[in-house]
């Protein structure tokens, strides 16, 4: 039974850091990035290491994902159109 979850949360990874790459939006590598980071937590916390998972959770999924955020907002890249119903660019 362990072998098929971690198994799920490899395929998982893969794939969330694939779309890390994959996507031309830096918004949606980002949150692309705060899943691989949850789900490294989640592989973490499996393979009985709950003080590595909490540190990579709040690192790595929020604080990281803060700070890239707020750099794509200050830089930005991040522009919010406004005669367009409020979409992101």
């Amino acid at each position: 039974m362990t072998g098929f979850v971690h198994l799920f949360v490899l395929i998982v990874l893969m794939v969330s850091a694939f779309y890390a790459i994959w996507f031309r939006d830096l918004l949606s590598s980002v949150i692309s990035l705060a899943v691989f980071s949850l789900v490294l937590s989640l592989e973490f916390y499996i393979l009985q290491a709950p003080d590595v998972a909490i540190a990579e959770a709040a690192i790595g999924a929020g604080l990281s994902t803060t700070i890239y955020i707020i750099t794509l907002r200050c830089c930005g890249r991040l522009r919010i159109r406004k005669g367009n119903g409020g979409g992101m660019e």
